[in-house]
């Protein structure tokens, strides 16, 4: 069968990288890929928010299956223009309509959707512009830290955990008066700040049944030891030393099949990935946010760990027949480190010779911010470069290939961090 895959970072590469492996894959596509995609696949010209261009394009290539990499257009309801095309009907598609993407696209939504199925979350309450001094007065009699979510979608940046009153009363007023955030932030969330540790559990789903697939944990600071600003992840393991058999039991019982349950109850078919960001808080898993996709760059340590051939998975998902296929886990660590351009998540420049990939020994390298050059070289074409994957029995081993592949790349301006993984290590020990 011929697939489609939408989207250009890392995630895109690593699935391209198992789809390939398929038997099943005829020829495949990615839109618009990067200079890794293009080793293994046809990179496409096509924005992800051009609908027309991925109709056609689907036409051309007559594509049976297509698969979403990305949040934006799952939001915009791609799902949704390809079901409305007769010429289509044909072609599975993995990802939630526009209905179900609001998981991801609204954080108001989520929020009413686990406190009306009963899905432990932070306590909350949502504000408008309309609603600005109802607002403060509430932070006046709030705990602190306290966290304050854009509604929509903000490219991973519209989170603010507030130290103080002054900072939360600031925060409220840009995102609602200033436009932060822009439309991300007509609503904001102001959330209970919870404490423990944090890792993503990933379902793989036909809408009723599901695939409960590796967990990960992921870093997102830019600094050592979780410091500095934000950034889109800067690296990932799995599995996680402290989700043991009964946390992920929890989990299921408490997240997953609740979940499911109530998208059911709201009439919404989904069928895709469920990536359900947790906090474990004594033993007890909390959801800090849903995404309506896998993420990146945990898909880069969670897809080297399923052994099965993942597009049998892909296909019984879409008809619905998802727990006729079973599924393999490797038992080994998965490491990667996320190699970014200097300056990043802040400003930083593009279209630097990246050297030496082919020198990294006994490790997957997947492509994210890059692109092929005029005259056959790679170049950096983004904040994140690239995402290093090494496999081991003991995360110790898988740290090391990891960051032994990490230091051999050469770009101008390379940054990755040295501690990716290290504080599992500690926690095991």
């Amino acid at each position: 069968m011929n697939i489609l895959i939408l989207g250009s970072g890392g995630r895109e590469h690593a699935f391209a990288w198992k789809i390939v492996q398929s038997p099943l894959c005829d020829d495949l596509f990615i839109a618009p890929g990067n200079a890794g995609t293009a080793r293994i696949a046809r990179n496409l010209p096509i924005s992800i928010s051009d609908f027309d261009a991925i109709e056609k394009a689907i036409v051309a290539h007559r594509i049976d299956l297509v698969l979403i990499g990305p949040e934006e257009p799952l939001v915009k309801g791609i799902v949704d223009y390809i079901r409305s095309k007769p010429e289509l009907n044909h072609v599975r598609l993995i990802g939630p309509d526009a209905s179900g993407a609001r998981l991801e696209g609204s954080k108001d939504f989520s929020k009413s959707f686990m406190r009306k199925y009963g899905i432990p979350t932070a306590g909350s309450r949502t504000f408008t512009r309309e609603t600005l001094t109802a607002g403060l007065d509430y932070l006046q009699g709030h705990s602190l830290p306290v966290v304050l979510k854009a509604d929509g979608l903000a490219a991973g940046k519209g989170v603010v955990i507030a130290e103080t009153l002054q900072q939360a009363e600031e925060t409220l007023r840009e995102m609602l008066l200033e436009r932060k955030f822009g439309d991300a932030g007509e609503k904001v969330v102001v959330e209970q700040f919870l404490k423990g540790i944090e890792l993503s559990v990933f379902v793989l789903t036909d809408g009723k049944n599901y695939k409960i697939l590796p967990e990960a944990k992921d870093y997102k600071r830019i600094g050592e030891n979780d410091t500095g600003l934000n950034t889109g992840g800067m690296g990932a393991v799995s599995p996680v030393v402290f989700a043991d058999e009964d946390f992920i039991k929890k989990v299921e019982e408490k997240v997953v099949k609740p979940t499911l349950n109530g998208l059911q109850s709201e009439g919404i078919r989904y069928v895709g990935f469920i990536f359900i960001g947790l906090m474990n808080v004594k033993g007890e898993p909390y959801v800090i946010e849903y995404n309506v996709r896998m993420g990146d760059p945990e898909t880069e340590v969670v897809l080297p760990r399923i052994q099965s051939d993942l597009v049998p998975l892909l296909i019984a998902a879409s008809k619905g027949t998802i727990e006729d296929i079973g599924m393999t886990i490797s038992p080994q660590v998965s490491v990667t480190t996320v190699l970014v351009s200097g300056g990043y998540p802040e400003a930083y420049e593009k279209g630097k010779v990246i050297d030496n990939i082919e020198k990294c020994e006994d490790v997957v390298v997947f492509h994210a911010g890059t692109r092929p050059g005029e005259t056959g070289d790679v170049l950096t074409d983004g904040g994140r470069v690239l995402a290093v994957t090494g496999m081991a029995n003991s995360i110790e081993h898988a740290v090391m290939k990891s960051q032994k592949a990490a230091q051999v790349v050469r770009f101008e301006g390379k940054y990755y961090r040295s501690d990716i993984g290290i504080d599992l290590i500690r926690y095991q020990d």
